[in-house]
């Protein structure tokens, strides 16, 4: 394949429909697959091909649209009335600002679109000096679609299935609704062949046939799997998609180094980064912008949302992390909670039914089990022991607890903060920490033990008397 300049081609995603069928108040470009919103998909792709301008037609939902996708490098048109697809893109018109030459219309319900099958279509459009290339895909089924009646190696028209005769009908070619334009062509021939039909819109199909009639090239280019044009009307088609790329994801993470006991039941969202050699075991979630090492184990039940990971972590069974960072050579849980703000600098254990917020440990540190550490500084090389608290919050105001470097805290202790516990020192325990306690000291907060002889006995003798 040739080099092209992408730089020169202008993009227009068509984001506007109400998706009805999705049975949502949520705009159905905004449902996700594998972590993204629907529009996200192909906004990425025109980004990954430094397509410029990026223009995004909205119509139901724009304000939502516009909030979870940003102002970053897009440029948005409003598309107020639905009058086709040929009307939504002379919504973007204006908002294109003059581009001129290659205009690739993209639909913001297709999130399987590859960045190759792109390159291949802009390509073909240069090289055959065409005004109008149209993705199209061969099926089994082709009843509803428009079908591809090609002239030669071109395209003669696009025929919907409500005017093709039987012969037509029979052709399994389809339109899959992406193009590339010629810019200003296509306004003015949209413009020229107007709205003046049974449904009252502007069918981009409509610009084939004014490219023709100007005795212009109209080329097509057949798209290598039917689930890459696939758009997405309802949640069934949602669940679909989502499982096609998993599939990409998951294989591309195998290829990459990544052990997936079972990949069906693996689920990694897009922005996932994992390293080589880390296992992956069933039933497990990643998302958003988590990142993994190598040589990790991550068990079933575990589910991790932003977060960095480094390397031989091992993550057991059940345990959530989300905006967590745990260093090197930590072992988490099982059935661990890490919230965001936690830091494990590394070598840390943090044990069944632990649960930390806004914590830092130091190398070494560890809480193996039935404990909460908040909004905490600790040292190196400390340990919590069984039911630790640090009491974080007054019901106003949330305050910082500080315990330094080898301090040892027995079990069922409770930190009541502000609170600072110096190096080296022994928290008995069953203590309740209400002031600061100095390096090498020990710290008990105990009332004093009563023993008194045959208690017992005389209560359930006096019981049976009753």
């Amino acid at each position: 394949m040739g080099t092209m300049n992408i730089e020169t081609v202008a993009t227009v995603i068509l984001a506007a429909g109400q998706g009805t069928r999705m049975k949502s108040a949520l705009p159905k470009v905004l449902h996700e697959v594998a972590g993204k919103p629907l529009v996200a998909w192909p906004v990425d792709l025109a980004r990954d091909l430094g397509c410029a301008p990026i223009v995004l037609v909205v119509g139901h939902g724009a304000d939502l649209v516009r909030q979870r996708l940003g102002d970053s490098g897009l440029r948005y048109a409003l598309q107020a009335e639905q009058l086709g697809s040929g009307h939504a893109l002379l919504c973007a018109e204006e908002a294109l600002a003059g581009a001129c030459g290659p205009l690739l219309l993209l639909c913001g319900d297709v999130p399987l679109l590859r960045a190759e099958t792109l390159r291949a279509l802009l390509e073909q459009h240069r090289a055959e000096q065409a005004t109008v290339t149209v993705l199209t895909a061969i099926v089994d089924q082709p009843y509803g679609y428009g079908r591809i009646i090609r002239d030669g190696d071109g395209v003669a028209a696009i025929v919907e299935e409500k005017d093709a005769d039987p012969a037509q009908k029979a052709v399994c070619e389809i339109n899959a609704g992406i193009y590339v334009f010629e810019a200003p062509f296509v306004f003015d021939a949209l413009r020229q062949v107007g709205c003046n039909n049974a449904a009252g819109e502007y069918y981009l199909t409509d610009v084939i046939a004014a490219a023709r009639a100007a005795d212009l090239r109209v080329s097509a280019m057949i798209v290598e799997a039917m689930a890459e044009v696939q758009g997405i009307n309802d949640r069934v088609q949602l669940a679909a998609a989502a499982a096609v790329m998993r599939r990409r994801i998951n294989r591309s993470l195998m290829q990459a180094g990544v052990t997936l006991i079972d990949p069906e039941t693996v689920y990694v969202e897009a922005g996932v980064v994992i390293g080589p050699d880390t296992i992956l075991q069933p039933n497990i979630h990643l998302r958003g912008t988590t990142s993994i090492g190598r040589d990790c184990i991550i068990e079933s039940g575990v589910m991790v949302t932003d977060c960095n990971i480094g390397d031989r972590v091992h993550l057991k069974s059940g345990s959530v992390l989300s905006g967590a960072t745990v260093g090197d050579d930590c072992a988490i849980g099982p059935m661990a909670h890490l919230r965001p703000g936690t830091v494990l600098t590394g070598d840390n254990k943090i044990g069944n039914f632990v649960e930390t917020k806004k914590a830092r440990f130091g190398k070494k540190s560890q809480a193996s089990h039935l404990t909460y550490i908040g909004d905490a500084e600790v040292g190196e090389r400390v340990n919590f022991g069984c039911g630790t608290i640090t009491c974080n919050y007054d019901g106003v105001n949330k305050f910082q607890t500080t315990v330094g470097d080898d301090v040892f805290v027995g079990s069922d202790v409770q930190f009541i903060a502000p609170v600072t516990i110096g190096s080296g020192s022994l928290i008995g325990a069953g203590s309740t920490i209400t002031k600061d306690v100095p390096a090498d000291a020990l710290a008990i907060s105990r009332s004093e033990q009563k023993i008194i002889e045959g208690w017992a006995a005389k209560k359930r003798k006096k019981q049976k008397k009753q």
